[in-house]
């Protein structure tokens, strides 16, 4: 009996432990959203999004290469694009790295506004420093907007401005 109780304190001791790593993350960022010619997957195009910003953890800069493809959707007014593949790093002021990859996103098209929204799913896989051996899953959701189109009247640079919540262990 004792044994058993022992045991019980035990694991109620390791759980609390486990939820006590948790790190809830809340980030406000502005930056742009560049087209290029990396061709991540057939079929998509890949934007690079560099992003500065200040948050639960600090002041930070955010790189990012996602790949978009075209895809209907019912909900959106305007052109729809799935965000497929992709992956970023996070560094911090204190030169930590978090390592996010792309689960998945979406990017809605309001040709009325003239801008996007835009969500992105990330699975953090890692980083330095005091994310070392981080996990966790962060989701962004910004507004993106066109400065400057290419000659086929692309978007070729994009303001982007927005936050990312999650949860970092």
């Amino acid at each position: 009996m004792k044994n058993m109780a022992i045991v019980a304190l035990m694991i109620n001791l390791s759980v609390a432990g486990i939820y006590a790593q948790q790190r809830p993350v809340k980030m406000r960022f502005s930056g742009s959203n560049v087209a290029t010619t990396i061709n991540l997957q057939p079929g998509t195009v890949t934007d690079e999004t560099h992003l500065e910003g200040n948050g639960t953890h600090g002041e930070f800069t955010f790189r990012e290469l996602h790949a978009d493809a075209p895809s209907p959707s019912s909900s959106c007014s305007g052109p729809h694009f799935l965000v497929t593949t992709g992956a970023g790093v996070f560094r911090f002021a204190d030169g930590s790295l978090l390592v996010v990859r792309v689960i998945d996103g979406s990017l809605c098209v309001n040709l009325a506004a003239g801008n996007s929204a835009i969500t992105v799913n990330y699975q953090v896989s890692g980083g330095t420093g005091r994310f070392a051996g981080a996990l966790g899953n962060l989701t962004m959701t910004a507004i993106i907007a066109s400065v400057l189109r290419n000659a086929s009247n692309a978007p070729a640079l994009l303001t982007n401005m927005g936050e990312i919540e999650g949860t970092i262990f």
